[in-house]
C-alpha cells in the first residue's frame, strides 16, 4: 500500500475541452478513431482496422452485460417530478435472477428531487405492456448516506425487466448534457449485450460491429466473455484528498465454466473494455483466495490485491482452481463481486493489451491506463487531444499494450 499512499492526484488532471466530449455516437460505429500504443509509439487508424494489429490466435474478452432501462420518473400529484436511478438489488446478487422477478422488489436507488418525497410516501406511474394496463407503485422505505432504499410494487406478473424496458429510460451518462433519444436504445448498448443488470455501457466494447467480428475470426483471433454489470460509481470523480480515501463501489460479475476454459488457454489475452480488464484481474485474485484459504470468497475488497501481490501464483494457476472448484460444486457459472481499485503501482496478472476509450481526468479509469502503461499515458492523452480525438462514452477508441 505504500506506493497507493504516495500517488499525487493532481498528476492525473489534464483539461478535457467540451467540444471533444462526445455527445452523439458516430452513424457507424466502427467508423471511430483507433490510437494504437505499443512500445512506447503512437499510430493512428480506425477501429474496422483493429483486426490488423492483433496477434493470430489471440483472444479478446469481452463483457456482455446489457444497460437496463435505469431511469424511471414519477409525476407527485402536486405535479412534481421524482427521479429514481436504480443502482442495484438491495439484496440478492445474481442480477440475472432479479431483472425476471415479479411484483414485488426493493432496489438501491438515487432520486432526483428526495426533498419533495417523504418516507413511506407512495408514488404511482401507470403504462401498458402487450396490451396489459400496469400500475407501478414506488415506496420511499429509508435513505442511506449514498443511496436510497425503494420498494416497488407492479399489479401483474410482467418481470422487472419488462417493467423496466416500458416504464424507464436508458441512463446516459452524467456529462452528456442531453435527455436520452430513441436511438439510444439501440446505440448505447453493444451489440452482443446478454445479460441484463447495467447501468452504463461497456463502452469500449460499442465500437464492434459484425465486420469486425468477421474479420476477427478470418484471422483466427477468437473471443470469450464475462459478465461485470457496470454501476453508476464507474462515473464517480475522486474528489478525496488521496486515493486511500476514495471508496470504490462494489459490482457484481460472472463467468461461465465454458467462458472460464476459453480464457484458460488464452494467449495473449486483450481485454475488450476496463470493465473485462478488472474482472479477468478480480478472477485471478479469488483464485488465489481460494487456493491460499482452501475456500472459495466470492468478493473481493478495494485494497485486498495490493496485500496478495507478492503471491507467486500464477494466472492460469489461479484459474484452474476456479475452473477445479466450479467442477466439484458442479457450478456452470461463478457469482462474484468485487471492488477493486486498479493504481499506478498495482501489478497486473492477466491481459496483455487493453481496448478502451478516452476517460474524465482525475477518474479511477484513468488511474487504470495510468497503471497499465505508466507514465506514457500523457503521451497517448496529449496525442489525442491535438488530433481532435472524441473522448468518453460515445467517443473514439485506443489499443494499448502493457507497459511492465
Amino acid at each position: 500500500m505504500k506506493e497507493i499512499i504516495k500517488i499525487a492526484l493532481k498528476e492525473f488532471e489534464y483539461k478535457l475541452p467540451g467540444s471533444l466530449i462526445a455527445d452523439f455516437p458516430l452513424t457507424d460505429r466502427d467508423s471511430s478513431k483507433l490510437l494504437i500504443y505499443q512500445d512506447g509509439n503512437i499510430h493512428d487508424d480506425l477501429f474496422f482496422h483493429l483486426p490488423s494489429y492483433l496477434p493470430q490466435h489471440s483472444t479478446i474478452v469481452l463483457n456482455n452485460t446489457q444497460v437496463i432501462e435505469a431511469r424511471l420518473f414519477f409525476q407527485k400529484p402536486t405535479g412534481g417530478v421524482i427521479e429514481i436511478f436504480i443502482l442495484e438489488p438491495l439484496h440478492e446478487q445474481n442480477i440475472g435472477e432479479v431483472m425476471f422477478q415479479t411484483q414485488k422488489i426493493r432496489w438501491k436507488c438515487f432520486i432526483g428531487g428526495a426533498s419533495k418525497w417523504r418516507p413511506k410516501e407512495l408514488l404511482l406511474k401507470t403504462f401498458i405492456i402487450q396490451n396489459v394496463f400496469v400500475e407501478l407503485k414506488a415506496r420511499y422505505i429509508e435513505k442511506h448516506i449514498d443511496h436510497f432504499i425503494i420498494e416497488f410494487e407492479w399489479d401483474s406478473f410482467h418481470t422487472f425487466a419488462e417493467v423496466l424496458k416500458t416504464a424507464g429510460e436508458i441512463p446516459l451518462p452524467p456529462y452528456i448534457k442531453r435527455k436520452a433519444i430513441e436511438k439510444d436504445v439501440i446505440t448505447y448498448q453493444t451489440i452482443f449485450a446478454e445479460k441484463k443488470g447495467s447501468v452504463a455501457a461497456p463502452t469500449a466494447a460499442l465500437h464492434f460491429t459484425n465486420g469486425v467480428f468477421i474479420t476477427l475470426n478470418e484471422k483466427n483471433i477468437y473471443t470469450s466473455y464475462v459478465t461485470l454489470h457496470v454501476g453508476a460509481g464507474t462515473f464517480k470523480p475522486i474528489k478525496t484528498p488521496d486515493i486511500v480515501s476514495h471508496k470504490m463501489h462494489a459490482e457484481n460479475f460472472s463467468v461461465t465454466a465454458t467462458n472460464l476454459n476459453k480464457i484458460l488457454t488464452a494467449e495473449p489475452i486483450l481485454a475488450g473494455g476496463t470493465t473485462s480488464l478488472r474482472t479477468l484481474e478480480s478472477l485471478h485474485w479469488l483464485g488465489v483466495k481460494l487456493i491460499k484459504n482452501n475456500f472459495f470468497d466470492n468478493t473481493l475488497q478495494q485494497w485486498e490485491a495490493y496485500d496478495l501481490q507478492n503471491s507467486v501464483i500464477k494466472f492460469k494457476e489461479s484459474l484452474q482452481a476456479l475452473q477445479q472448484y466450479m467442477q466439484k460444486k458442479k457450478k456452470d457459472e461463478l457469482f462474484c463481486r468485487t471492488s477493486l481499485l486498479i493504481v499506478p503501482g498495482y501489478q497486473f496478472k492477466s491481459a496483455d493489451a487493453l481496448i478502451t476509450n478516452f476517460h474524465q481526468p482525475r477518474s479511477t479509469l484513468l488511474l487504470l491506463v495510468a497503471a497499465f502503461i505508466g507514465k506514457d499515458w500523457i503521451k497517448v492523452y496529449d496525442h489525442a487531444l491535438k488530433n481532435n480525438y472524441r473522448f468518453l462514452s460515445y467517443g473514439d477508441s485506443s489499443l494499448l499494450w502493457r507497459k511492465d
